[in-house]
């Protein structure tokens, strides 16, 4: 009796188990032979991308204009208001850190004060020096009058005397002369120095001037009302209290113009080549995707870039918002359905069904109970479908998988139509 149960429950298990391969066998075949027909409607093939808004016109809040001038390279940012603010003109945004340009204000107002009493050194020594020249002028021309009435008096007195009185009277006269020559030079000499003095002391209050004028500016204000963005660098991050500002890219914030909005894309190596400007756009926010907008494609940049945390090279890609909105703020993220290309009254079938072999297209068509392959001449492709020019109809089924007779399947290739020869054209005209 034990063993007659046993025998039972194992031919049980059995029955059961063929059951289930049966019908698993039978579902599973089902599943890979699906068969479809080509639909006709209109056809369109769109460009999906990820967005973020920025203002098309923004006035840019920068650090100082003459930093270059001042000899200053890196500027750090010390304190900076919080992004989004809603600031008036003239109301603060920022501050840099001032302990280089205090520096340098403090080093120029030394060299200057230091100048300016070297410039008052060699005045009083210019003048000390020309007063005493001038005094030596006026002694030796009363030299010159002494020896001239001692010559004037030795007329009546040897030949000798006479002689030696005149010598002495040429000697003074010469060197009235020559101290008339020196007193000139001496004075040319004097300005001069004055005016070598003078050209360091104006040089060196210029710089002070500037480093003034910089240090001023290292508190910067809004140049006009508007909501404050941060600016980005080079590698795309925001710039945030501890960033750098140099004098080659001085902008700390922007203040966008909200009227007017872009939302600023990287399209893909592949999908490049179907972008082109003017082409419309459907935009949705991240944020309230309830919202739809529309714009069109304004600029599509010609050389590639290497984006972070990207592999390949993306394009950019700037498409125009044409609605206003006050929910529309810069660096919201958009989806963007940009608009490629649309048919109507076009025949497709599913991207499953399309099979390649070197460059021949085909498709496995269901025939008279049997499959054979039919080549098939496509069109357009989207995401999910393509246009089938030639090849199939609408009342055709196709397989969106290889069907088990696949191996054996006819292939059935398209007719081309070979255009006549000149020599057949006039044969066909007799």
């Amino acid at each position: 009796m034990k063993l007659r149960t046993i025998l039972f429950s194992l031919l049980a298990v059995a029955v059961i188990a063929s059951v289930v391969w049966f019908f698993s066998n039978e579902k599973g075949a089902a599943q890979s032979e699906i068969l479809v027909s080509p639909k006709r409607g209109d056809f369109v093939v769109t460009v999906t991308t990820t967005g973020e808004l920025e203002a098309i016109n923004s006035i840019q809040i920068t650090g100082p204009s003459d930093a270059q001038a001042a000899s200053i390279w890196q500027m750090k940012i010390s304190n900076l208001v919080s992004e989004g603010t809603v600031v008036k003109k003239g109301e603060f945004v920022a501050e840099l850190d001032k302990s280089e340009i205090d520096n340098k204000v403090k080093e120029s107002a030394l060299s200057v004060q230091k100048l300016q009493a070297q410039y008052t050194q060699t005045m009083l020594d210019s003048a000390l020096t020309l007063a005493e020249a001038r005094d030596d002028l006026t002694n030796l021309r009363f030299a010159e009058e002494e020896k001239r009435i001692l010559w004037e008096g030795s007329a009546f007195e040897a030949p000798a005397m006479k002689r030696q009185a005149e010598i002495d009277y040429e000697r003074a006269k010469r060197n009235v002369t020559q101290a008339k020559v020196n007193y000139v030079t001496k004075r040319r000499q004097s300005i001069a120095k004055m005016e070598a003095v003078s050209v360091d002391l104006q040089k060196e209050q210029q710089h002070l001037a500037i480093f003034q004028k910089v240090s001023t500016e290292f508190t910067i204000n809004a140049p006009a009302d508007g909501m404050v963005i941060f600016a980005r660098e080079w590698n795309g991050k925001k710039r945030v209290v501890g960033s750098q500002v140099s004098p080659w890219d001085p902008a700390v914030a922007t203040l966008p113009d909200l009227r007017s909005m872009e939302s600023v894309t990287y399209v893909n190596e592949i999908d490049i080549q179907k972008i082109a400007v003017g082409q419309t756009t459907t935009i949705r926010l991240d944020a309230d995707p309830k919202k739809v907008f529309t714009g069109v494609v304004t600029g599509v940049a010609n050389i590639g870039e290497q984006r972070p945390n990207s592999d390949s090279k993306v394009f950019e890609v700037k498409i125009k918002i044409n609605e206003a909105d006050t929910t529309l703020r810069p660096a919201m993220t958009t989806a963007n359905e940009i608009l490629v290309a649309r048919k109507k009254s076009v025949l497709s079938i599913p991207l499953e069904c399309v099979r390649t072999e070197g460059t021949t297209t085909f498709a496995f068509k269901k025939d008279n109970g049997g499959v054979v392959k039919q080549q098939v001449k496509l069109g357009l492709m989207n995401d999910n479908d393509a246009e089938v020019l030639e090849g199939v109809a609408e009342s055709d089924q196709l397989y969106l998988s290889n069907p088990s007779e696949s191996a054996e399947a006819k292939t059935v290739l398209l007719t081309v139509t070979a255009k006549p020869s000149s020599a057949n054209a006039v044969a066909l005209k007799k």
